[in-house]
């Protein structure tokens, strides 16, 4: 069982962040926040795809300026994304759920203070997101692109923002590997109770950002950090989603849809699994309640898997098996046999509703 660090709760438009909440998942835009349609579509989209927040890039004027007509149009919780210029912040703020600002390139502390007296004016939370690219030049300085100094970075900045009576915070430390990226958030997290964003910056193509990010972020949630997440990955905005949902699922964090257990390939299966295990994922693709299922290829493993399986199927030569709790329930063969494993499998999610 795993124990989350016990954080304070923000709230980023009407989802809580931190304490004990369910952990979003988010991502982030690709397409220009001043293309109001486009940025629309891709916000629904990313809804559509179960992304519970969304943050936009606010590089101009005209980006900010557009931020409120999004905001009309779409459900999702928006932060707005904020580097080098403090004003964009302001303009942004009166509109947005949440501001980001990268305190290695935000400017001065004139400039901090007035981004954070808009967002107290409004109740809004501010991420201080710290990047082991961009960090102040005295951190860098002294500690390079290390652990150390997104760490020093990070405590400087939260305790800028306490002395300025300031605490809905929340904080992501992001670096483009796995080892910087974890030892710095477990190097933070007992310093501070304040709510943690979870991912690893720049993590690549959908390959490579999936194996670092399950690596780091599986690494961390099993350790009972994190509060929320980002799956940063070159591509499939959708992907992002998909592939955050699946780590909090397969770390035992969340316990919704089905969790498919199938054999590796080998010269014991008597069907063409690889199809039948798509086909199940296809077909299956809506149920949320959790379900424990097993696809097998051969009986010298099925029996065993189907005694803890909701339901399971076992190939055999011409024909195979569908059991419940290791019982068996039909011996069949061609597509009658995954038929009848789909109802069985339909039937339990019924039952779980």
């Amino acid at each position: 069982m795993i124990k989350r660090y016990p954080t304070k709760q923000i709230f980023v438009g009407n989802v809580p962040v931190g304490g004990d909440a369910p952990i979003p998942v988010q991502s982030m835009c690709f397409t220009k926040t001043t293309d109001v349609e486009a940025t629309v579509e891709q916000i629904r989209a990313l809804h559509f795809a179960g992304a519970d927040i969304v943050r936009l890039a606010v590089p101009n004027k005209e980006a900010a300026l557009a931020l409120k007509e999004i905001k009309k149009q779409v459900d999702l919780p928006i932060v707005a994304d904020i580097h080098f210029h403090y004003k964009l912040a302001l303009i942004a703020a009166e509109v947005v759920d949440c501001i980001r600002i990268n305190p290695g390139n935000i400017g001065d502390k004139k400039r901090v203070q007035e981004v954070v007296k808009a967002c107290q004016e409004r109740n809004l939370p501010i991420r201080i997101g710290v990047n082991s690219g961009s960090l102040e030049k005295q951190f860098e300085d002294r500690y390079g692109q290390t652990p150390e100094g997104m760490v020093a970075s990070a405590d400087y900045n939260i305790k800028y923002l306490e002395d300025l009576g300031f605490t809905d915070i929340k904080v992501s430390l992001k670096a483009s590997d796995v080892q910087r990226t974890v030892q710095a958030y477990r190097t933070l997290r007992p310093m501070n109770n304040y709510a943690f964003h979870l991912g690893v910056t720049e993590a690549g193509t959908q390959f490579h950002s999936t194996i670092k990010s399950s690596i780091a972020l599986g690494s961390l949630l099993l350790d009972g950090i994190g509060d929320t997440l980002r799956v940063s990955m070159t591509g499939e905005l959708e992907k992002e989603i998909e592939v955050g949902k699946a780590i909090l699922k397969d770390v035992g964090i969340t316990k919704e849809g089905l969790n498919i257990i199938s054999c590796p390939t080998c010269g014991r299966i008597e069907a063409d699994l690889v199809s039948a295990v798509a086909e199940v994922e296809k077909r299956t693709k809506h149920i949320k309640a959790p379900l424990d299922v097993s696809v097998m290829g051969c009986v010298v493993n099925a029996i065993g898997e189907a005694k803890s399986a909701d339901v399971a199927i076992a190939f055999g030569k011409g024909s195979g098996l569908v059991m419940k709790k290791g019982e068996i329930v039909a011996k069949l063969s061609g597509d009658a046999l995954i038929n009848k494993f789909l109802e069985e499998v339909e039937f339990e999610a019924e039952k779980r509703k």
